[in-house]
């Protein structure tokens, strides 16, 4: 019986994808649920598991094709001897990459898109490199940790001067990654599919949306005190780590209900109001910046909103994301603190309107009661489309987040 595998059907906010890298070739066994094929959305990396056990008899879509929603994309032969794997025809073998040795299922069932891709691309066996993970999980972190001395011992020619009756360089073989390599070191890499939807959404928000920036700044005293106070009870009792997040996004959450503009999108000439709030949490995945949305954050605890952003920050990193984590949202932080970033302007996420950037905390002297104190000070910066919101709501909106960190009480009583 001849099944068909179909690409998983899209969101309406997502109308084509890229096929990445199949994992079986034609004329391999195949096992139900067994991932077959990686394919890139410009959201996400989304795993194809075969329907049922059988022979993949055809290939239809190539590595690196386009590919829409629920789109035939191989098919199986569910009824051929699982012992003696069908010749494949001409057209399969034109598809076909060069076979390469295959990870036992139970192996490439932990391996992440990002670690298979890593092995494919340098060759390399999951049972190679010492896996770090929990239960002996292979990480990126580890392929890449493996990489780096091999990469330090490659020699690197040196360049001499041809001889006048020398034939020309022969040209660079082109790879999945790098077009080619070009005289003086210059290499032509091709976007992914998330680089480039990245890059078309922050045009499109400079060019589709008044945006400005207002800035604040905040002593982040009481909330450090807060959090050494009860950092150890707080682990103890939950399970996870008391970090600053998590009273952000509850002073975002209360100052959105006072400025419920903030939290509005544009829609023609419509303006749309949420009733909901849903904050993205801007994080660095191995494949770039990604945005997974804390769903409804008026209704989570403090532990609820760590062990969530922690639960992304672990699957950015693996590239494991889901579709429905990425989307929805109606507010952005952004926290480029974590990489040492001072001051900046956060560009605005589309369809949304506002965008909260975080920063690094440092020592600063600041006015207190006619003294000078030394104080954990963090700037503020509000981007903000004008189309809809005023100043005034954007300067009193960061003033709300800046009011209810410095007296952290404030988002227990809610005042």
């Amino acid at each position: 019986m001849r099944i068909e595998v179909r690409s998983p059907t899209l969101p309406e906010s997502v109308s084509e994808a890229t096929l990445l890298s199949w994992h079986k070739h034609a004329g391999e066994n195949v096992t139900r649920d067994e991932n077959l094929v990686d394919i890139e959305t410009e959201k996400v990396v989304l795993e194809v598991p075969a329907p049922q056990d059988g022979v993949l008899q055809q290939v239809l879509k190539r590595d690196g094709d386009v590919i829409g929603s629920n789109e035939p994309i191989a098919i199986i032969e569910t009824e051929a001897p699982v012992d003696v794997a069908p010749t494949p025809d001409s057209r399969v073998a034109e598809l076909q990459r060069p076979a390469e040795t295959a990870p036992s299922h139970e192996t490439e069932a932990i391996l992440s898109p990002a670690v298979r891709r890593l092995l494919a691309e340098h060759d390399l066996e999951a049972n190679q490199i010492p896996a770090t993970g929990k239960g002996g999980r292979l990480l990126k972190e580890d392929v890449l940790n493996y990489l780096r001395p091999r990469q330090a011992l490659t020699p690197v020619s040196q360049p001499t001067a041809p001889a006048e009756t020398a034939p020309a360089p022969a040209p660079v073989p082109s790879t999945e990654l790098a077009a080619h390599i070009e005289d003086g070191g210059v290499r032509r890499v091709p976007m992914t599919r998330l680089r480039a939807t990245i890059a078309e959404r922050l045009l499109q928000a400079q060019h589709s949306a008044a945006l400005l920036t207002t800035f604040n700044e905040v002593n982040m005293q009481a909330v450090m005190d807060l959090r050494l106070k009860y950092r150890e009870r707080f682990e103890k009792e939950h399970g996870v780590r008391l970090g600053f997040m998590s009273f952000f996004v509850r002073a975002s959450v209360q100052a959105l209900k006072q400025f419920p503009v903030v939290n509005a999108s544009v829609d023609g000439k419509d303006v749309v109001y949420h009733d909901y709030y849903n904050i993205g949490i801007a994080v660095a995945g191995s494949r770039g910046l990604v945005v997974p949305v804390l769903r409804d954050s008026d209704r989570l605890s403090f532990a609820q909103i760590e062990a969530q952003i922690t639960e992304f920050g672990t699957k950015a990193s693996d590239g494991n994301l889901a579709m429905e984590e990425l989307t929805g949202g109606t507010f952005t932080i952004t926290n480029g603190g974590v990489f040492g970033s001072l001051l900046s302007t956060p560009l605005v996420n589309p369809p949304q309107s506002a965008i909260l950037g975080m920063h690094k905390i440092q020592q600063r002297p600041v006015a207190e009661d006619k003294e000078v104190r030394i104080r954990p000070i963090m700037y503020l910066a509000l981007t903000y489309d004008h189309r809809i919101i005023d100043g005034r709501e954007a300067v009193q909106f960061l003033v709300t987040i800046k009011d209810a960190l410095e007296d952290p009480a404030r988002l227990l009583l809610q005042v």
